[in-house]
């Protein structure tokens, strides 16, 4: 399996440089629509593009990874939302354990399915610790999984939570508001989580102003991910060149 994301993310917090990943949910873009948001993405400074959604509907994965790869060299990471959504055409997937929730199925069952797929596509695996935390109303993640959120006013329970999957082995945490979350994962959490673990930490939900960036990221976050917000707004990526 390559490793050059891994290495390329170990890299940069070593560094201290902190990055923006774009997500991009296949059912909500056409494919003219990611060509120009990978060009734009790569001439502002984004670092990765990040591919999936909790409930794929159509069946435009494929053709999205494709032709993101095509406008651009950004690193393509799917970001699954069952053991369906794998394509060989990408760079890489965070395979994504539910650590914050105590459903089965979301912590190695669909791993279990997707395992040998998995190991013939040849796409670096970036093993992840995925938590939710509660962003003041249900999202679509935490109805497909079946699970609780971390309460927001319980950073203990997220920093515990993440270091339990860094001591699992976990090469990732991301805390994770939801898909346009009303509000975004907060400030202790993220902070309480970046003290008591050594691993990379993305977060991502909610996070649709340069103010709220600059924040998750003066907390300790590696990576922040951006999606809803570019979606209703493209200009978007012309205020985070900014950063």
């Amino acid at each position: 399996m390559r490793n050059s994301i891994y290495h390329s993310i170990l890299a940069a917090k070593a560094e201290n440089k902190q990055g923006i990943a774009l997500l991009i949910d296949p059912d909500d873009v056409s494919v003219e629509q990611c060509i120009a948001l990978a060009k734009n993405a790569e001439r502002v400074g984004i670092r990765y593009l990040f591919v999936g959604g909790s409930l794929l509907t159509t069946n435009q994965l494929e053709d999205v990874v494709t032709a993101l790869k095509t406008a651009c060299s950004l690193p393509v990471i799917l970001f699954p939302g069952s053991s369906n959504h794998v394509s060989n055409k990408a760079d890489g997937i965070l395979l994504l354990s539910l650590i914050s929730g105590r459903n089965a199925e979301f912590l190695i069952g669909q791993h279990v399915i997707a395992a040998p797929t998995l190991k013939r596509s040849g796409l670096e695996i970036l093993s992840t610790g995925y938590m939710l935390i509660d962003s003041g109303s249900p999202t679509t993640v935490s109805y497909i999984s079946n699970t609780n959120p971390i309460p927001a006013n319980k950073p203990e329970i997220a920093a515990c939570t993440a270091l339990a999957g860094e001591l699992l082995g976990l090469k990732l945490i991301y805390l994770e508001g939801g898909s346009g979350a009303k509000n975004p994962v907060p400030e202790k959490t993220i902070q309480a989580t970046r003290s008591a673990i050594d691993v990379p930490i993305i977060v991502g939900g909610g996070l649709n102003t340069i103010e709220k960036i600059k924040t998750a990221f003066t907390a300790g976050a590696d990576i922040v991910v951006v999606g809803t917000v570019v979606e209703n707004n493209p200009s978007f990526l012309e205020e985070l060149s900014n950063l």
